[in-house]
């Protein structure tokens, strides 16, 4: 039998009409035995109740004015809406049970009487956790914590913030070594992956599964534009009317964008058919906190009737009267899907409504391929990685701030976290010496020894001003160089990145934060706009475009092979995918289909792979690198989600030579380090790492000061210790985040065994999406639409023809 609930919770559920649910008894089950325990339950099945009612019923039973129970979320916006939704159920229940929030929002003051008087339940981040571990009373602060909650785990587990958290729960462990995790997720693919993630030392077996109730089926449709579905574009601007038809029909909307730009684009789209006026908002990460923070209450007011947001909202912020999520362009993966789609009703009885808007023809295959994951309960793969060193080495400076430490327990502590458990003695020996010196090629600097190991064998920070240092610049997210927008009366609207804010001049001017603004003036740090009713362009931000799951690729290269199911398409998608298979061919599961073809004086190759836009931007880098070295005189390539389009000025007769698995040894090796690429990733390992510092005491270095500094250390380590940790660090980075070469290597793979080479006389169906964004790749201003589209038109047609 489950443990009671206290007579004074089971009262305030009864005088809300309800009943606890089956998983959150399980979790005040798996709290009794002290089990640790990770909860997968679906948006609106009260997960997050869950996660604390074992919190609120031993603080029932057990009162102390000790730091009882600390939660941690990926957002700061979520750490805010969980504080208020949890303190209804206390205020309500009459409970003296203070919970307050620590961020990197919260004021200094507040942060530092923490630390003395903690209230009972603590809401944080990784990075303000790791913060609150470097100093000398940690130990004591946390010494009484029972539990540690962490929320929406799948969104940063297998990455580098999931790393930081981990080692900072093997901190937590040894200061007390009852502690009891607990993991919140209502996405989650491989449920062992994730509680082994979860577990002290991996140990699956401590860690009890608990998997809610399955809710109302959601009710997801596809949005079939007036006219036809669009060949190109990824953004749905096309349904700007027809979304703000939806918009009016409900009381709120949310409207999804992939991109910080889409949602600016998006927002300025359905203002302008926004013909009743309706009060609608913009939010991403950009913003401002005072903006942020202000669209937030009018949404969880009510007084908003849509707001256009990007990933900043898909966790856990929960309004209740959200009627419907819309979102623009295809969702990339199953799992991103249903957190978005969870965003509206917020019930677990009550079927979410939402719409997707495919940006084209293969989106709207991408955009079907999804409907059917969610319905058949399919979740994308999530891809568990070894712990990053960066972040090990930002990690063992802080437990240095806190204190001298002997390398051998901290070794043995370190590996207690899951993705550190293969870690060497000669690699951790690696980490302690760069932080002692930088490494033996920056020896001679001073500023780079950080720590000092004494005659006994303990280390300890060299110099009280590394402390200062380390607590100024710790953290995970790098943000790119930026400058902060501002009207000239100093208030701010948020940043936008050095390279957009470049191209810029005094009477140029952008969209931003909803609004149309002109440049007044530009210094090393800020971008001065007033308010303009001038035409204006979007500006850009930096960091990889999100890829289509691998798992909804599948599903889409299964559509190409099943004719027997077109007839859930629409007209114009069916007889696109007919012509397609008439005149040259549609590729089978896990086969790669090659078209080469002439247009217009140039020949083309396409590569249909369906390996995402990173992936296939670094493989067009490499094959007309190759293509050059065969003399094939190439001119460039674009490239989508779906396809790769590759140009020059003679035809290539053989593409398996270009796909030779040496690819990856020679050109990419050749050209990662010949590009920015890996200067960019060893910026991010500098700056993690501690070895570059964003903050001096009172001022913050600007983007360019950052990058100039980790270029020259990139410089002077490649000559002379080109094995060095940092190095080693960007290379893992440069690899695996910004080009996506575990994809790029299966592609080749497929290539030697299932590469299917047509031969075709002009343009194919198939490839006008792809081509069509030639010409817009070299275009900036909009005077030259009308042109683009009689191109595609004379694109279309030709492809389209049955002869």
């Amino acid at each position: 039998m489950p443990p009671a609930l206290p007579a004074i919770i089971e009262d305030w559920f009864a005088s809300r009409g309800w009943l606890p649910r089956r998983h959150q008894m399980d979790m005040l089950a798996a709290a009794a035995k002290g089990d640790h325990a990770l909860l997968v339950a679906p948006t609106g099945a009260g997960k997050t109740l869950a996660g604390f009612l074992p919190s609120l019923a031993d603080l029932i039973a057990h009162p102390t004015d000790r730091l009882h129970t600390l939660y941690v979320s990926p957002l700061k916006a979520l750490a805010v809406d969980v504080r208020r939704n949890l303190l209804t159920p206390i205020e309500e229940m009459g409970l003296s049970i203070s919970v307050e929030t620590r961020t990197g929002d919260t004021p200094s003051d507040r942060k530092a009487r923490q630390r003395v008087r903690p209230p009972q339940i603590l809401l944080t981040t990784p990075e303000s956790l790791s913060l609150l571990l470097s100093y000398p009373d940690a130990a004591l602060l946390f010494s009484d914590l029972r539990t540690m909650i962490v929320d929406e785990v799948h969104a940063f587990a297998t990455q580098k913030r999931g790393d930081l958290l981990n080692l900072s729960m093997a901190r937590l462990q040894a200061i007390n070594p009852a502690l009891r995790r607990v993991a919140l997720s209502a996405t989650v693919a491989d449920v062992d992956a994730y509680r082994a993630w979860l577990a002290p030392d991996g140990d699956i077996d401590r860690v009890t599964p608990v998997m809610g109730e399955a809710g109302a089926e959601p009710n997801v449709a596809i949005l079939i534009p007036e006219g036809r579905v669009p060949w190109s574009g990824h953004s749905g601007k096309y349904a700007a009317k027809q979304v703000m038809a939806e918009i009016e029909a409900r009381q709120t909307t949310l409207v999804f964008c992939n991109t910080r730009g889409l949602a600016e684009l998006i927002f300025q789209e359905l203002w302008s058919a926004n013909d009743a006026n309706l009060p609608i908002a913009i939010h991403h990460g950009s913003l401002s906190i005072e903006a942020r923070r202000k669209v937030e209450s009018a949404m969880a007011a009510g007084k908003l009737r849509a707001l256009v947001a990007t990933a900043s909202l898909d966790l856990g912020v929960d309004w209740g009267n959200v009627d419907c999520v819309i979102q623009m362009g295809a969702p990339k993966g199953s799992s991103r899907l249903l957190q978005r789609i969870g965003r509206a009703n917020h019930r677990l009885d009550q079927s979410s409504e939402a719409i997707l808007i495919p940006g084209n023809r293969f989106e709207y295959l991408e955009a079907r391929a999804a409907l059917d994951a969610v319905e058949a309960g399919e979740r994308d793969a999530d891809d568990f990685r070894v712990g990053s060193l960066d972040v090990l080495a930002q990690h063992v400076m802080g437990l240095a701030c806190a204190g001298p430490f002997r390398a051998e327990e901290l070794l043995e502590e370190v590996r207690s976290a899951t993705p550190y458990s293969a870690l060497t003695a000669e690699a951790f020996d690696h980490v302690l010496h760069f932080i002692e010196g930088g490494g033996y090629a920056l020896r001679a600097y001073d500023r780079f020894k950080r720590l000092t190991q004494d005659d006994d064998g303990t280390w300890r920070v060299s110099h009280p001003r590394f402390v200062q240092q380390h607590r100024l610049n710790a953290g995970i997210i790098v943000d790119q160089p930026a400058l902060a927008v501002r009207f000239a009366n100093g208030r701010k609207l948020g940043t936008v990145e050095e390279g957009f804010a470049a191209q810029l001049r005094p009477g140029d001017s952008f969209f931003f934060s909803g609004m149309a603004l002109e440049v007044v003036r530009m210094d090393t740090s800020d971008l001065t706009v007033r308010a303009t009713s001038k035409q204006a362009r979007i500006p850009s931000w930096g960091g990889t475009r999100m890829a289509m799951s691998t798992r909804l690729a599948d599903r889409v290269r299964h559509f190409l092979a099943a004719p027997q199911e077109w007839h859930r398409f629409p007209p114009d998608v069916r007889e696109w995918l007919e012509m397609q298979k008439l005149r040259s061919a549609l590729p089978q599961p896990g086969q790669l289909l090659i078209e080469t073809f002439p247009h217009e004086g140039r020949h083309y190759l396409v590569c249909y792979s369906f390996e995402g836009w990173n992936a296939h931007q670094s493989l067009g880098m490499l094959l007309t690198r190759r293509m050059e070295t065969q003399g094939l005189m190439p001119l460039g390539f674009v490239s989508n989600d779906y396809a790769l389009a590759v140009y020059g000025l003679k035809p290539v007769t053989d593409p398996k030579s270009l796909f030779s698995a040496d690819i990856l040894d020679h050109e990419f090796i050749d050209w990662v380090e010949q590009s920015s690429l890996l200067k960019r990733a060893f910026r991010d390992v500098a700056v993690i790492s501690g070895l570059i510092e964003r903050q001096h005491p009172g001022k913050r270095k600007t983007g360019r000061q950052v990058t100039f500094s980790t270029d020259l250390i990139y410089d002077v380590l490649r000559k002379y210790q080109p094995d060095h940790l940092l190095l080693k660090a960007a290379w893992a980075d440069a690899r695996a985040r910004m080009t996506d070469v575990g994809r790029l290597g299966d592609l080749i793979d497929r290539a030697a065994t299932t590469m299917l080479h047509v031969t075709l006389e002009r343009v194919s169906p198939l490839a006008v999406p792809v081509l069509i964004l030639i010409g817009r790749e070299h275009v900036a201003q909009t005077a030259a639409e009308d042109a683009l589209l009689m191109e595609a038109e004379a694109l279309v047609a030709e492809a389209m023809r049955a002869d």
